[in-house]
């Protein structure tokens, strides 16, 4: 057996020691000390000049005016208002046409959401059946997907106006609510 410690370099094989020197292109310690200083400065500049760049000159918010006096009014405007009526006296009393035309005809002229129909007399006959009190509860407090309606822009005097007018048109006879000053001159 031939020992392989023994044999002679190949051609072509890499020898450790080089002629070469390897060197950097810092070559004393004040020029090693210019250098790191030079890495935290520079960049330090760079950011500088770059917030000055974006920060330079008065910018107004995005294009609105958020700060100006009418925006600001309209911000901390209430967000609604009491208004106090006269249960005696409340003025203007609108019909149950009116009522229905403004309110309760969005629905009701197409049957949406299973509301019967205005007119439908099959509809409206298992309601009538329940009298004008359980009518007027329902539109007052809502059923189903009928939202309350008393309240709001209507009173509750125009609210039953309406449902009797529905109620009428629907085949029922109920009398049309009087305002209760009405009613009572009416009654003497």
């Amino acid at each position: 057996m031939s020992d392989t410690h023994d044999q002679a370099p190949q051609a072509g094989a890499h020898d450790d020691t080089h002629d070469e020197g390897h060197t950097g292109p810092i070559k004393t310690p004040k020029q090693l000390i210019a250098t790191v200083v030079a890495s935290f400065v520079i960049p330090i500049i760079g950011i500088v000049l770059l917030v000055n760049y974006v920060d330079f000159g008065a910018k107004p918010a995005a294009g609105s005016n958020a700060l100006g006096p009418e925006a600001v009014a309209l911000r901390i405007q209430p967000v609604a208002s009491v208004q106090v009526r006269d249960a005696a006296n409340p003025g203007v009393v609108r019909t149950g046409e009116q009522v229905y035309q403004g309110q309760c005809s969005a629905c009701h002229a197409i049957g949406a959401a299973g509301s019967p129909k205005f007119g439908d007399k099959e509809a409206w006959a298992p309601r009538i059946k329940t009298g004008y009190e359980a009518l007027l509860n329902s539109a007052l407090k809502g059923k189903n997907a009928m939202s309350a309606q008393g309240g709001g822009e209507y009173t509750d005097l125009e609210v039953g106006r309406g449902v009797v007018y529905m109620a009428n048109q629907g085949g029922a006879n109920f009398p049309v609510p009087q305002p209760p000053a009405a009613a009572a001159s009416a009654a003497n």
